[in-house]
Order: C-alpha cells, then sequence, then structure tokens
C-alpha cells in the first residue's frame, strides 16, 4: 500500500488531538494520503492548529517530524479502540464496509496508553500576552517551544478527550467509503455522517444520483 502526500491539511474535527489523525486521510482506500511527509509540513500544522502561534519561531526538523508520527500511530489506535467501544450504531460507520471476521479491541494496549500518558508528562508551552500596535492584546508563547511540550500538548488534549465520557460519546468516524477522518459530533441530535458535507457528503450525494440513473436505465 503506498501512502501519498497532499497539501491539505485539515484542522475542522473539534480536538487537537483529532487533527493529527487528520493528517493521514483514506486509511481505508488503496492509496492514503499523508500530509505530514516533512518538517516544513509539520511546521504548517503547528500553526494551523494553533498550538504555535503566528511569527513564534518553531524549530522542527526530523527527529521532531519522527516524535510526532509515533504519537499520530500511538493516538489512531486508542482511538479505534474507543470509536470500537461504543455503540456501533453510535460511532462506527454504516454502509458498505465488510463487516471484520473478528471485531477491533475495545480495550487499548498498556504500551500505547503508557506512551501516551509519558507524552502528557511534560509541560506544555506557556502562554503570554504581548500588546499590538492598536493596542489590543495578542497571545504569544513565553519561549520557543521544543518538540516535548509541543507533543505534550497534543497528548494532553487525547488524555481530557478520551477520558471524559461526554465529549468520548461525540466521537464519530466518518462515513465516507475510503475515508478514515475522526471527529466530533456536536450537532443537533448527534446525526452528523461526515467528517464534510462539501467532500465526503458530496461524494455520497453523486454516488447515490449514479446509482439510481444506473437503476432507471436498466
Amino acid at each position: 500500500m503506498t501512502v501519498t502526500a497532499s497539501s491539505e491539511l485539515r484542522f475542522d474535527t473539534g480536538r487537537v488531538s483529532l487533527d493529527l489523525l487528520a493528517t493521514v486521510t483514506g486509511r481505508l482506500s488503496d492509496e492514503p494520503v499523508d500530509r505530514l511527509d516533512s518538517p516544513r509540513r509539520l511546521t504548517e500544522w503547528l500553526y494551523g492548529t494553533g498550538l504555535v502561534p503566528s511569527g513564534t519561531a518553531v524549530a522542527a526538523d526530523a527527529a521532531w517530524l519522527g516524535r510526532f508520527l509515533v504519537l499520530r500511530d500511538v493516538l489512531r489506535r486508542v482511538v479505534a479502540t474507543q470509536l470500537a467501544a461504543a455503540t456501533p450504531s453510535a460511532a462506527l460507520p454504516s454502509g458498505s464496509r465488510e463487516v471484520p471476521e473478528e471485531p477491533p479491541p475495545t480495550t487499548p494496549a498498556a504500551a500505547d496508553v503508557s506512551r501516551l500518558n509519558a507524552a502528557a508528562l511534560a509541560a506544555p508551552p506557556a502562554p503570554s500576552a504581548r500588546s499590538a500596535p492598536d493596542g489590543t492584546l495578542v497571545r504569544t508563547l513565553a519561549a520557543q517551544p521544543d518538540c516535548g511540550a509541543l507533543l505534550a500538548a497534543v497528548a494532553r488534549d487525547a488524555v481530557e478527550l478520551l477520558t471524559d465520557p461526554a465529549a468520548r460519546a461525540q466521537l464519530r468516524q466518518c462515513e465516507g467509503e475510503s475515508c478514515s477522518l475522526v471527529y466530533l459530533d456536536a450537532s443537533r441530535g448527534r446525526r452528523r455522517r461526515w467528517c464534510s458535507s462539501e467532500i465526503c457528503g458530496n461524494r455520497e450525494r453523486v454516488a447515490r444520483h449514479r446509482r439510481r440513473a444506473v437503476a432507471a436505465q436498466a
């Protein structure tokens, strides 16, 4: 399976830890797309999430990237168990996907929990306020952030999310045929089906229209 790169980053999952998972999309397709494929892309992601305010220097390098990718893999496995443990009709996607022969694990591996907790131990970057030219206060950081502090910010967000029953109950996986994006469903009635109505939702509507057109011609 080849993982390709893409220029698009997404920050619409509802939590920064889920935004990190969203840097790989299409995991269920033949060609998953990895958007976090270089230190430069990691820097863009850090700015895009707001973990690092615009204008703050970031010394991201290959070592930083490797550590973030390790955390991403840990989060993917842990979040998958929480989705599997939820009520299928409420959290797991339905549709054309085949039912696995063996149910996925519903308890995270102890090693993954330990890695997540270890990443959360460090202190996250300390925020600081400074005056803008117009007199308003803007957020910055007290010091240039290091990799461990930024990893801790993501890991702590994941711990808070996954240990909060109300927040955890909002976890959803997109019902797009090949989409794997996980997001928080804060919609009324908790009936949101897709990561994006404009992307996966529109693809499903187009596919449904095509199926109807084919059926009408048969």
